[in-house]
């Protein structure tokens, strides 16, 4: 096992901080009103001595008493036979992620005539405007995510571009260790093509180089292709991929 996969996943489980948690035999439920699959399902982190059926369906009834679909995050870490027992058990496989990362040799340089705005902090505006760039509507969601952001327990870079005094592309940097994170990098429709997703990302890699980050990481869905061209063209290479298995109550 790629001791960096390792290392990624315990940077994830600190850059999204779930609505709530908890630990159960070496596994972390994790729910946040399902605004995310990977902040709203079971992650093992340890050892496990229930067995394993009978854990399974303990956290059926958890997350059927929450709401939600059951959901488990399916990673190298995780052992295959699992995986397959939650397929025999009736659960899909959605988000197929890739995970990149990228090795510092210099300072990334930034895109030419495009204005990087970024704090330190994550402002209310920002948040706003991701719900905005996302189409979040959901009143549950509105409410608890932004405690979920401010939760973040590390050094962010908060970025966006504006035009006048809306935001129209949104990104954010986590620094964790050696590495910084790159998340939330959303443009709205009409202002795709103009390179500002790449400024965004620059701007948060210099920024985490600046800060001591000597690797950066971040995660995609397999099938979104063009942001997976625009993170080679950045240096970005392939290292594995996750999954969710999901079973819903009805």
């Amino acid at each position: 096992m790629n001791p960096m996969i390792k290392t990624i996943e315990d940077l994830s489980l600190n850059a999204w901080p779930s609505h709530q948690i908890q630990i159960y035999d070496g596994w972390l439920l994790r729910f946040s009103y399902f605004y995310t699959h990977r902040t709203n399902s079971v992650e093992q982190i340890g050892l496990s001595a229930i067995p394993i059926d009978e854990k399974i369906s303990y956290c059926e009834d958890v997350y059927r008493k929450w709401g939600t679909p059951a959901v488990f995050k399916i990673s190298p870490l995780v052992a295959p036979d699992f995986d397959r027992l939650l397929a025999r058990k009736g659960y899909m496989t959605q988000h197929t992620t890739n995970v990149m990362t990228h090795c510092f040799k210099d300072v990334p340089h930034q895109e030419d005539g495009i204005t990087v705005d970024t704090s330190a902090f994550i402002p209310s505006t920002w948040i706003d405007a991701l719900f905005a760039l996302k189409g979040t509507t959901n009143v549950m969601h509105r409410l608890v995510v932004p405690s979920m952001y401010r939760a973040i327990p590390k050094e962010t870079i908060c970025a966006s571009i504006h035009d006048g005094s809306r935001i129209v592309a949104t990104g954010l940097g986590i620094l964790d260790r050696d590495f910084i994170g790159v998340y939330a990098i959303h443009v709205h429709p009409d202002y795709r093509r103009k390179h500002y997703a790449s400024a965004i990302c620059r701007t948060i890699l210099a920024g985490g180089y600046r800060k001591g980050a000597k690797h950066a990481y971040l995660q995609v869905v397999e099938d979104n292709e063009s942001a997976i061209r625009l993170y080679e063209s950045l240096g970005f290479s392939y290292l594995y991929k996750y999954w969710f298995r999901l079973k819903y109550f009805y």
